[in-house]
């Protein structure tokens, strides 16, 4: 294959401006990044009155004659000079090109008009989520009054599936967190000689804060998609109809277990993750500052009050028992096509770290008094 000549346009100097496209205009030649800058740039100084002649032209395919053809406004100009085999190409061209829509004008309207369509939409989604917590509520009334036909088995289950395999990760994660704030908080602790208070800054952050956190994004990124998932393919695979069509209720044996379960297993992932923090805490104190186990362990109860470790294991139940109820809520709303399954997990991971940060905001606002 011959080397391509880069496409250009040339103006002559006659009185009359004249545009003399010349090189291979063809797709392979318009791949060149600097070759299509400077085209653009000579194509856009040729302006509506100029004539046009084609005959400089080395190779010509559908790509070139595209680019022509909207230059030209996708109109022919009122002077131009071709082959026989351009004008056909240029013709094949115009006929099967589609004129772009106008953009819309920007109207104050309409923009109301679509954040009232989002608000309505935001409000639907916390009606539905409104009626799973009051459902939610009356199956565990329900499962009080006959215990012996609770879903037992699909909650220990989801304990095992949501709480059991989540300690790896959460453990990894919190022992790293742990050593990346020692190692911070001692860099600047050493400039004033109060290396002694990362007992206390570890101890409040992670006790409080982080380890609950930390926990409860991991889970909801792990386990939120996970519930999300399994009820988008029941919905998928039409056996949430089958249920209905049994008498089988969805929120006692789909809801009621996931948010059992996760509000069971969340308080101890909470903790795991809070004390594999305070592991890697304390062994980044040793290695940075030399402050020892033994004293970091002697100074943690008194630096922080258990009152602080309650509220977070009160948090973290209602981080579990939200993150399942935002895991079933997009679960159910599925629709049977997989487009709908995908968007639907993306929606349930986002809602639900969403939902953990601002509980957890709502809480240190509540409870600032608390533990201190």
């Amino acid at each position: 294959m011959s080397a391509l000549t880069p496409p250009s346009v040339v103006q002559d100097g006659t009185a009359t401006p004249r545009a003399l496209p010349q090189g291979d205009w063809v797709a392979a030649a318009f791949a060149d990044r600097r070759a299509w800058r400077r085209l653009a740039a000579q194509l856009k100084a040729c302006g509506p009155g100029h004539a046009w002649s084609l005959q400089g032209l080395a190779r010509l395919d559908h790509v070139g004659a595209q680019v022509l053809w909207n230059h030209w406004g996708r109109a022919w100009p009122a002077q131009v000079d071709l082959s026989a085999a351009q004008r056909e190409m240029l013709e094949r061209v115009a006929r099967f090109s589609t004129p772009c829509a106008p953009a819309p004008p920007w109207r104050l309207a309409d923009q109301i008009d679509r954040l009232g369509v989002l608000v309505l939409r935001a409000l639907g989604h916390l009606a539905d989520m409104v009626e799973l917590v009051g459902q939610l509520l009356l199956d565990l009334l329900r499962l009080v009054r006959n215990p012996a036909r609770a879903p037992w088995r699909d909650i220990s289950g989801h304990v095992y599936q949501m709480g059991a395999k989540a300690l790896h990760i959460t453990a990894l994660v919190g022992f790293l967190i742990g050593v990346v704030l020692a190692y911070l908080m001692s860099l600047q602790l050493r400039q004033f000689g109060a290396e002694a208070f990362i007992v206390n800054i570890l101890g409040i952050s992670l006790i409080r804060e982080l380890g609950p956190m930390l926990g409860a994004i991991l889970v909801a990124g792990r386990s939120g998609s996970a519930i999300t998932a399994q009820i988008g393919v029941m919905r998928v695979t039409e056996e949430l109809d089958a249920m209905r069509v049994m008498g089988i209720a969805h929120g006692f044996r789909l809801v009621m277990p996931r948010a059992l379960a996760l509000g069971l297993a969340m308080p101890l992932i909470a903790l795991w993750t809070t004390l594999a923090a305070l592991a890697g805490g304390m062994l980044a104190a040793d290695l940075t500052m030399g402050i020892s186990s033994a004293y970091f362990l002697q100074a943690l109860p008194a630096a922080v009050k258990v009152s602080n470790l309650w509220l977070a294991m009160a948090k973290s139940v209602v981080f579990g028992v939200f993150i399942a109820l935002i895991g079933c809520h997009w679960g159910l709303r599925v629709k049977p096509n997989t487009q709908s399954l995908g968007e639907g997990t993306t929606a349930s991971v986002v809602s639900a770290i969403t939902m953990v940060i601002v509980v957890d905001a709502l809480f240190a606002v509540a409870f600032k008094n608390l533990g201190f």
